[in-house]
């Protein structure tokens, strides 16, 4: 149960910080794997025996493959984080993701991960003031950790892009 110094309406937003943190980190992993597909594919290469025993690729990848599969970890560890504080203050947690977009180019992939930054920080800062509101100092520094990350993600994509 929600005690009575903390809203249903924090509850709400962490959901929606859930269905995003869910989203971004299929689509980044997809990325990361696409990317690494597409490299073995062009170099003509093939995994060798010891790859090919690991679940996953763990083969080098040119950025921003790596990048992506190492934000997308983090990624879903905020999301479990942040279904824990859901669980804590008598909340379920949603357990579908926001829409998933691949995209066809690496740039666009870029663009569309830069954008998804860009509103992750945007609800982040919006938590950490109903936060702050609420006098909820664990959700308040959970968030101030997440977005810390969301804005060092942001700068990643944008350095790839070029942007300042």
């Amino acid at each position: 149960m929600i005690n009575e110094t903390n809203s249903s309406d924090i509850v709400n937003l962490l959901n929606k910080a859930i269905a995003r943190e869910l989203q971004v980190s299929i689509q980044y992993m997809l990325q990361h794997s696409i990317a690494a597909g597409q490299v073995l594919a062009v170099s003509g290469k093939t995994h060798t025996d010891k790859q090919s025993k690991f679940v996953a690729s763990h083969s080098l990848v040119f950025l921003p493959g790596s990048s992506l599969k190492k934000i997308a970890i983090i990624e879903m560890r905020h999301a479990e984080a942040i279904v824990e504080r859901i669980v804590f203050l008598g909340g379920e947690p949603t357990t579908q993701p926001d829409a998933i977009n691949i995209n066809k180019t690496t740039k666009e992939m870029l663009e569309n991960n830069l954008e998804q930054e860009r509103g992750a920080i945007e609800l982040y800062r919006q938590i950490i003031d109903i936060a702050r509101k609420e006098r909820d100092d664990v959700t308040l520094s959970l968030f101030q950790k997440i977005l810390s990350d969301e804005e060092k993600h942001h700068r990643v994509f944008s350095d790839l892009l070029g942007k300042d």
